[in-house]
């Protein structure tokens, strides 16, 4: 079944950096597209950034994290990555990788908790 696992989230002060990481499996994860969503205490559910995949790589990133956020892809180690920079107060949240585009996604992760305070 599939199984996605997320991990790297944390504390860190705001204008700081965070690596998060999620390793798949269970289905062959170069054939799909990936996506990072998030929630907010509070709040909805919002994408933040999906990977095109079957070879594409093409990347879209939500206007809110634009220039601070990356994503990227390993096909050979079956791992997706977000990379954030210059984080905010506002980028609290939980962080879920997801099977799928934006959120129409199939399966998502436990989530991992990043926190952005001083």
């Amino acid at each position: 079944q599939v199984q996605l696992v997320e991990s790297g989230g944390g504390l860190v002060q705001p204008g700081g950096s965070l690596n998060l990481s999620c390793a798949a499996s269970g289905f062959d994860f170069k054939s799909y597209s990936m996506t990072w969503v998030r929630q907010a205490p509070g709040k909805d559910l919002e994408w933040v950034s999906t990977i095109k995949g079957d070879g594409g790589r093409e990347e879209y990133v939500a206007r809110t994290v634009k220039g601070r956020f990356t994503i990227a892809r390993d096909d050979a180690k079956n791992t997706v990555f977000l990379r954030m920079i210059s984080l905010k107060a506002e980028d609290t949240a939980v962080y879920y990788c997801a099977k799928g585009v934006g959120l129409n996604y199939v399966a998502r992760g436990q989530g991992t908790q990043v926190t952005v305070a001083s």
